[in-house]
């Protein structure tokens, strides 16, 4: 099934999903929405949806630290597949309901996923970043979700490709390259400190993202 299909087919039923860059309130899932994946996509993948709205009231009253181990847990049981083969396009940035209607994506969507439910979580954006990796190991392009709990602080690192979620300085098989928020976005490079060189909205498949993420809720 195409983006363009998906895109059609869940903005007919509406999605009442408040999760953009700026204004992250919640979880809340249309019963048209539901049906509609039912339907479209089978049980398993209502299931998934279902689950991630609990995942929500789970970890609502949780300590942040325990928050990202519930988060990382759920999205990484997703099965990775590459942009080419799952969605027929090189590069693609999936809505989280994307990603768990087709139980599928790659890391850009993990990332992407797990940090539009920790802002859901009330985890502050300052405190979370997207960040665009050198997989050093695999020798490719990788991305992650980075967590700070003080603005100078090591790191821990919610990715994919491992379940642990370890600090920073403990991942050594990453490179950062840049990083990015709703509010702003940096420059990374290995043993200096970021730097910001602009917003976020210079990524135009972030920009894309959000305005999907906006169409939605029309």
């Amino acid at each position: 099934m195409t983006p363009t299909r998906i895109r059609q087919g869940l903005k007919v039923v509406g999605l009442a999903l408040s999760l953009t860059a700026t204004a992250v309130i919640g979880i809340e899932l249309s019963s048209r929405l539901l049906d509609y994946i039912g339907q479209e996509y089978g049980q398993d993948a209502r299931s998934r949806l279902e689950r991630w709205e609990d995942l929500q009231d789970l970890a609502s009253k949780a300590p942040v630290e325990r928050q990202l181990r519930l988060v990382n847990s759920f999205f990484n049981q997703v099965r990775f597949v590459n942009d080419i083969e799952h969605w027929d396009t090189e590069d693609y940035w999936a809505t989280p309901v994307e990603l768990l209607a087709t139980n599928g994506g790659d890391c850009e969507d993990f990332s992407i996923a797990k940090y539009l439910t920790l802002r859901a979580l009330d985890v502050p954006d300052d405190q979370l970043r997207i960040t665009y990796v050198k997989a050093i190991e695999l020798n490719q392009a990788h991305m992650v979700l980075a967590w700070y709990p003080t603005p100078d602080a090591d790191p821990l690192i919610l990715d994919n490709l491992i379940n642990e979620i370890r600090p920073a300085s403990k991942r050594t098989d990453l490179e950062p390259v840049y990083s990015f928020n709703g509010k702003g976005l940096w420059l990374q490079r290995l043993g200096d400190e970021a730097q910001r060189i602009g917003n976020a909205d210079k990524l135009e498949r972030w920009t894309d993202l959000n305005n999907r993420l906006i169409d939605s809720l029309r």
